[in-house]
Formats: structure tokens, C-alpha cells, sequence
């Protein structure tokens, strides 16, 4: 395959020159760019697809074109205003940087690659109208990855992702130069990606960069739990993020496996641990303090995805700021509850104004977008 590594462009011209000037101060390293294609379906459907519901596990292009072909006799009647099928930017990674670029005002970018194709135009188009700084995204002769993502009646979701010959950043890829400056890197945990995640995480602390690392999927945690023991143990994880089904897998084979004993066991290894609890809210440690935040109670699920994803860009959009620990598992909460209020993972200009409001009545610093913004 013949390979061109350069900066990102849209309609020819380098994208890196709309956004923040310098290196971004939060990373993310998402080695496949990926577009969702998120959809309500029935049970019917979700019974006749492999794996467990509610989970996110990688499937073959042939699996993908199938649920794709599934999902036009099995979509749900639209009861709103939004369409049945949804396409966008997505993966955890994306999710996270573009609500800290769009909602948050924190300078972020992405390093990765994307086809030359109409999803990685897709891609490049939806990512940098968030504002995120797209040169270090590599762009190759190839497809870009998909992911179906099936979202139930009550709003709970289940992905599957197809990376099958699909492009991607390459450990001997990553240049220093590509982590200089900045402040976070953040991680999702993939077993396809274990050599690029080392390869990132060696340079990321060489350059000083605090690193976060998302759990993924209780699937992912339960089939290969033995690369992500070594990996939270390596000393080199300042921060873990984990939700309740994930959490419990981690400890599976012990005495004692729940959030509770999970969160122990993160904190022994990182600096700070989160473990999310859906409609419970957050449970989360640093160093000796423990703190438990409730969920923000007015939140409605239309749809799960992204809110881990957008609880991660709240709690780092804390961290940044240097707030109390449970202030940012409380801005965490606003921005989880914002985006579960619309189909996919991204939140929309009425979610983020919904968001500020609850940080407002919550007490919260608002962040810069805000301003510009009417918050009653």
C-alpha cells in the first residue's frame, strides 16, 4: 500500500492554521479516525448480532455490511425531530477531544489516520469544526474505520467497530514532535492498538505529558485483561478511567470484585482513578481522598453513547483548570448527562447550553465557551 504521511487538509488547505496557535494541551491518540453510524433499533436485531449487548468488541467487514443491511428493516419510528440514522466523527478518543474542544474551550488534538476516502472527509470536516488541531492526524491511501452503534429503546447502546484493512497510525510513526508542549495524552485501551499505546505512552512521559487511559468495553477487559494488567501496573497510567461493568471484569477472578474493590486497586497504580455508575454518578480516589458524586438528575437517556467519553472531557476539563477532585467528577456528571440527551457522541449547541446551566446552578467555573453563550 503506498503511504503519504502528512498534516490533515480540508479542501486542500492545512486545517492546523484555524485553531489554537502552539501544541494543543491535551493529546489524543486514537490510531484509527473512525465514523459512527448510530442508529435506534429493536431487540430483534440486537439478538441476531455476535457478542454480548451492550458492549464494543471488533467485527470483520463482512459482520459490518451485514448489520448495515439489518439496520434499514429493523430502525425504530423516529417519535423526534432527529433522523433515524446518524453519521459522524467518532471513537472514545474523538469523543472526549472534541467535547473539550467545543464545550470546554481547552486547546486539544488528535494524532492518528484517516483514509482518503469520503468517511475520512467526514472525519477531518466534523473534527475541525469543533476546533480540533488536525496535524498530527497522518492522512493514507486506504479506508477509514466505521463502527455501527445500535441503540436501544431505553438508550443503551452497542458498538461494533470494523478496523478490518482500514488505515492507522503506526508506532514507528510517532514523532516526539507530535507530544511536545502538550499536557495530556489520553488513551483508550485496545488490544489492537497495545504496541502504538506503549510506543505513545514511552514518548508521552519522556516529554513530561500526564497520561489517561479509558477501559473501553467489559469485553475488551475480560478478553485481554492480561495487556491491560501490565499496562495499568507500568507506573506510567496518571489517571483510569472505568464504568461499573468494566470495573467489576477487572476483578472477575478475585475475592472481592466491584467498583469499590476496582477503584482500590486503580488507585494503587494511578493518580487518579474514576469508576462511572451510570444513573449512581462517579466514585473516584486520588491519592488518600475518596469522593462519590451523584449523577445530575435531570439528565434523559436517549441514547448511552459517548457518555463515558464526555464524563472523561468534564473530569480532564477539571483537571486542567486545577479544580477539587470532586468538582471535576461533578463537571464530569454535567457533561456524561449532556450528551446522552441526543443520539451519538457528540453533543449538540442545546446539550452544551443544558450542560452550562447545570453547572451554573451546581456552582461550577464555566469554561470559556460559555461566555459567548446565554446561560439562564
Amino acid at each position: 500500500m503506498g503511504v503519504e504521511i502528512r498534516p490533515a487538509t480540508i479542501n486542500g488547505e492545512n486545517h492546523s492554521e484555524s485553531v489554537n496557535i502552539g501544541a494543543p494541551v491535551v493529546l489524543g491518540l486514537q490510531p484509527f479516525a473512525l465514523v459512527d453510524h448510530i442508529a435506534k433499533v429493536d431487540w430483534s436485531l440486537l439478538s441476531q448480532i455476535p457478542g454480548e449487548r451492550g458492549g464494543s468488541f471488533p467485527v470483520a467487514v463482512e459482520e459490518l455490511k451485514h448489520i448495515l443491511n439489518e439496520l434499514n428493516a429493523h430502525k425504530l419510528p423516529s417519535t423526534d425531530n432527529e433522523s433515524l440514522l446518524k453519521t459522524i466523527a467518532g471513537g472514545s478518543v474523538a469523543n472526549t477531544i472534541r467535547g473539550l474542544a467545543a464545550g470546554f474551550g481547552i486547546s486539544s488534538g488528535i494524532i492518528g489516520a484517516c483514509g482518503e476516502d469520503e468517511e475520512g472527509k467526514l472525519f477531518m470536516s466534523n473534527m475541525g469544526l469543533s476546533k480540533v488541531d488536525l496535524s498530527r492526524l497522518r492522512l493514507k491511501n486506504g479506508t477509514t474505520a466505521q463502527c455501527v452503534c445500535l441503540v436501544d429503546e431505553v438508550g443503551n447502546r452497542t458498538m461494533r467497530p470494523c478496523l478490518s484493512g482500514s488505515v492507522k497510525v503506526q508506532a514507528d510513526e510517532l514523532k516526539r514532535e507530535d507530544f511536545k508542549g502538550s499536557k495530556w495524552l489520553v488513551l483508550r485501551y485496545a488490544i489492537l492498538n497495545v504496541e502504538v499505546i506503549k510506543a505513545a505512552i514511552k514518548i508521552a512521559k519522556e516529554e513530561g505529558l500526564f497520561v489517561s487511559l479509558d477501559l473501553a468495553s467489559f469485553e475488551m477487559v475480560r478478553k485481554f485483561k492480561s495487556p491491560l494488567i501490565e499496562l495499568l501496573e507500568s507506573g506510567n497510567i496518571d489517571l483510569c478511567f472505568a464504568n461499573e461493568d468494566e470495573a467489576t471484569e477487572l476483578l472477575r477472578d478475585e475475592e472481592k470484585a466491584d467498583p469499590d474493590a476496582a477503584l482500590e486497586y486503580l488507585a494503587k497504580h494511578c493518580k487518579w482513578a474514576v469508576v462511572t455508575l451510570a444513573q449512581n454518578g462517579c466514585i473516584a480516589k486520588h491519592e488518600k481522598e475518596f469522593v462519590r458524586v451523584p449523577a445530575i438528575g435531570e439528565a434523559k437517556v436517549t441514547d448511552a453513547t459517548g457518555a463515558g467519553d464526555l464524563f472523561a472531557s468534564g473530569f480532564l476539563y477539571g483537571l486542567v483548570r486545577g479544580l477539587p477532585l470532586e468538582e471535576c467528577c461533578w463537571v464530569g456528571s454535567c457533561s456524561g448527562g449532556s450528551v446522552i440527551r441526543s443520539l451519538g457522541g457528540e453533543v449538540t449547541p442545546e446539550n452544551w447550553q443544558w450542560m452550562y446551566k447545570q453547572m451554573k446552578t451546581n456552582g461550577l467555573q464555566l469554561p470559556e465557551p460559555s461566555k459567548s453563550a446565554v446561560v439562564t
